[in-house]
């Protein structure tokens, strides 16, 4: 970020990671992302799926896993887009036994851009020309070993997941255009149609998962333009969009909404979405199927883990902490308000009294989904 911009709360590292490991989101939305599964019609040479960023790799672990069940005897080419270099590492941690389970796949992690990332494609020639693409070919059939293999690339990783802030906005870009493609190297000669090489550019996918692709206050026109357009126009007959994002209505904003009265941290729903996304298409929106869904079908809820005993009389303050963080995470508020909001102690009040009132914390994400005719 520049100096002048504050840090957004949403790419602070440590918060991040407490916000997953004490809510199940991802769980939620990998099951949400199985249930389309089933609805797919892959084609030779390979089931292709697009994770429209995979943060620490949990719901892509979770839906190699459903993929694995539904389709056993499928080469997949999954691709996961993410420029966080200590996402990819914590991604790569959870791939071993994914290449033991289902030998016959291609996983490609990349840090390009959502509009580049679908075809590997960076948006420039010059760009395109900087473009490096690795492939790694596992040697061995057990996990323990593959696993070495992807730990002995984290110097590699450290040099070509730098990121620089952008002079307009300070969000991380990335230096180096690059792909990491990943597959075992027994399975080479049967994956030869589904391993890309530089210079392919093919984005007919089955499946893209969108899940929080973006922050929350971004207008319509950016995350159409920008991200679902692209990721829509990704999709081959048949294929499959599923778009995920906050909507608020929950405990957890009524934490956020005691402490700022005014706060509408979610104001694009996704009514507004699909009709910006129609409006972009143009003549091509015909060829798709969007589909927001009544509020009963749309909402998915999770929550924050918390035994009983937690919940008592006394709630002991790393439950409020943690309840504190998730809420202010999905609401995305910046450190700066957050520090302010801080220096006394009407948050943890008001988080504890909503954890009182509603016996916990959950959430709710709304969900819709584009389809390619």
């Amino acid at each position: 970020m520049t100096d002048a911009s504050p840090l957004r709360f949403v790419d602070n590292r440590q918060k991040y990671l407490q916000f997953v490991t004490t809510t199940n989101e991802k769980w939620k939305v990998a099951e949400r992302a199985a249930q389309e599964l089933r609805r797919l019609r892959p084609v030779p040479p390979a089931l292709r799926v697009f994770d429209a960023g995979i943060g620490d790799g949990t719901v892509l672990a979770h839906l190699l896993r459903a993929m694995h069940r539904e389709y056993p005897t499928i080469p997949f080419y999954v691709v996961g887009k993410e420029i966080s270099l200590e996402d990819a590492r914590l991604t790569l941690d959870k791939l071993p036994d994914r290449f033991i389970e289902h030998p016959a796949s291609v996983i490609v992690l990349t840090n390009l851009h959502y509009a580049e990332s679908p075809g590997l494609r960076p948006n420039t020639e010059e760009k395109r020309q900087r473009m490096v693409m690795r492939h790694v070919a596992l040697d061995g059939t057990d996990s323990q070993t593959f696993g070495e293999q992807l730990r002995d690339l984290d110097d590699w990783l450290v040099e070509h997941w730098a990121v620089a802030p952008s002079p307009k906005t300070g969000n991380p870009l990335y230096v180096t255009p690059t792909a990491l493609v990943i597959h075992r190297s027994d399975q080479t000669f049967a994956l030869d149609n589904v391993i890309p090489q530089l210079g392919d550019h093919r984005t007919d996918y089955d499946l893209v998962i969108a899940s929080q692709p973006w922050r929350a206050k971004t207008g319509a026109d950016f995350k159409v333009s920008k991200i679902l357009c692209p990721l829509s126009r990704s999709l081959r007959s048949h294929g499959v969009l599923l778009g995920i994002q906050s909507r608020g209505g929950d405990p957890a904003m009524e934490i956020v909404q005691k402490i700022w009265p005014d706060e509408v941290p979610f104001p694009v729903d996704r009514h507004e979405l699909l009709a910006e996304l129609h409006r972009a298409l143009d003549t091509d929106a015909r060829d798709f199927d969007l589909m927001a869904f009544p509020d009963d079908e749309s909402t998915l809820t999770y929550e924050m883990h918390t035994l009983p005993s937690d919940l008592g009389s006394n709630i002991g303050t790393s439950t409020l902490f943690a309840a504190w963080n998730a809420a202010i995470y999905v609401a995305q508020i910046d450190d700066q308000r957050v520090e302010e909001a801080s220096r006394d102690g009407r948050y943890l009040e008001a988080t504890e009294a909503v954890l009182h009132e509603h016996g916990g914390l959950w959430f709710h994400d709304e969900t819709f989904v584009i389809r390619r005719n």
